[in-house]
């Protein structure tokens, strides 16, 4: 490809016409043995996982890695050679191999603000889709997405591998068999130690990354190096705190575990930035409450050391008369094969990147451990934390908050949340925290009831020619 047609496709909206252009058919038919040809977009990190889960798949080929980032071309490339025997091509721009018509697959391992505009990209270019956490950005590109997959008949995978564990499976149902009497509390925490970021001065972006495709969606800001590789996290405008990196993962799980869950009643959330501070937005402690009706889902971020800061987990607590069980996230060792439930093995199925192959050849979507609608909405319980975080107000730790009203349960969270801040040397009569706003959601227009602020922070103001579209 020339140098001027790579700048054409990096200024030109024109593809915006192309990617709507697409239809079911406009995709190939892949056979039980024919090759299957991913590009890994995103390859600094996760994309690294990608990678080695893929491409050790059954006539899968690496054929594409994509990132902005051309310094990172060369050792990616030399991995994808050594452990698989062919070198791929490299790009900076994804739409380069959406117009490929031999790439199949596109597998996204990007920052969160491009999950699901590229998601919605390739299933209009007629490519299947394996999407790393959390599904979206915000709620509305995430329905988006879900409407492109059904719409162009694409395979989409959501990157919550629990999701291919009977370990989840096994306790989900045996929850809804109501053996274990009425559950009370789902709860999820992420318990991670998270440092000091800094502060990092404004710069040039280095000539070998293209900042603006880097930014895409997003509005275009002053380049600096806390925003590229993986600080862009703690930022609004790219990532979702940890409630929307780690989190997700355990709040899937969380809803999982609730007979029927889908959208929750009310939303609200409490927290703050607590320990340091730097040039980060997102709160690194955060609890917040999702009401179910009989039952809430709970979830817990901490990101400061202390003897409380455990890790990553799921517990679901019952009535009195029964017992809670407390299950780790970490550490699953001897787990029953995930396709016990319908009469498999383990050697059919290893992982969630097994499981996504298969459905790509088998065109299946309910075969899918992780599907699309799963990851939008348990991707959606983070960011309407997030909305109910960022519309709140500080309050004093020595004030009697009503934001959880009457809620017993709740209130002793928020007791377990200030012994955790005391153990990291927090005076909290000096100390002031976010009470979020509570919202009430419509689970039908997927939106909050009667407020308009809020559901202006369920979407974006997004950035030409890096559009979601709201007709997909």
């Amino acid at each position: 490809m020339t140098q001027s047609r790579r700048s054409f496709l990096a200024q030109s909206s024109v593809f915006a016409t192309f990617a709507i252009s697409g239809t079911k058919s406009s995709a190939k038919i892949i056979g039980a043995n024919d090759r299957i040809r991913v590009a890994v977009c995103g390859i600094k990190g996760r994309g690294n996982s990608h990678m080695g889960g893929l491409g050790r798949q059954k006539n899968v080929e690496i054929s594409h890695l994509v990132d902005p980032d051309s310094r990172l071309f060369e050792g990616r490339s030399n991995f994808v050679k050594k452990k698989f025997g062919n070198t791929p091509e490299c790009v900076q721009d994804v739409r380069e191999v959406l117009e490929n018509s031999e790439v199949d697959v596109i597998s996204i391992a990007t920052p969160n603000h491009w999950h699901s505009l590229m998601s919605i990209w390739a299933c209009q270019a007629g490519k299947d889709v394996y999407v790393e956490k959390p599904l979206s950005h915000n709620l509305f590109e995430g329905r988006k997405l879900v409407e492109a997959a059904k719409k162009y008949g694409r395979i989409v995978q959501h990157g919550t591998q629990n999701r291919s564990l009977s370990k989840w499976s096994d306790l989900a149902k045996e929850i809804a068999s109501g053996k274990r009497g009425k559950l009370e509390v789902a709860l999820g925490t992420c318990h991670k130690r998270r440092g000091s970021i800094g502060f990092k001065e404004t710069k040039t972006p280095p000539s070998e990354l293209n900042f603006d495709v880097w930014t895409g969606p997003a509005p275009i800001e002053d380049y600096h190096e806390n925003l590229v590789h993986y600080n862009w996290h703690w930022f609004w405008n790219y990532g979702n705190g940890d409630i929307g990196n780690q989190g997700v993962h355990q709040m899937d799980i969380a809803r999982w575990m609730i007979p029927g869950a889908v959208w929750p009643k009310s939303i609200v959330s409490v927290g703050g930035r607590f320990g340091y501070e730097d040039q980060a937005e997102t709160a690194n402690t955060q609890l917040a409450i999702f009401d179910y009706g009989e039952s809430l889902l709970v979830f817990d971020v901490r990101g400061l050391a202390g003897k409380t800061n455990m890790g990553v987990s799921n517990q679901v607590y019952f009535n009195e008369k029964a017992k809670q069980v407390n299950t780790k996230s970490h550490g699953l060792k001897g787990i029953k094969d995930p396709l016990a439930d319908r009469g498999g093995t383990k050697d059919q199925r290893v992982d969630i990147f097994q499981n996504f192959i298969e459905a790509v050849r088998n065109r299946k979507e309910e075969h899918l451990d992780a599907h699309v609608y799963e990851g939008h909405v348990s991707s959606g319980l983070c960011h309407l934390a997030n909305v109910s975080y960022r519309l709140g107000e500080k309050s004093g730790f020595n004030q009697k908050t009503k934001a959880f009203g009457s809620n017993k349960k709740a209130s002793e969270y928020l007791e377990r949340m200030q012994e955790h801040l005391k153990e990291n040397g927090l005076k909290l009569e000096d100390t002031e925290y976010v009470v979020g706003r509570t919202l009430e959601f419509d689970a039908k227009n997927e939106s909050i009831k009667g407020d308009d602020e809020a559901n202006a922070l369920l979407t974006r103001d997004y950035r030409a020619p890096y559009q979601v579209p709201k007709s997909v």
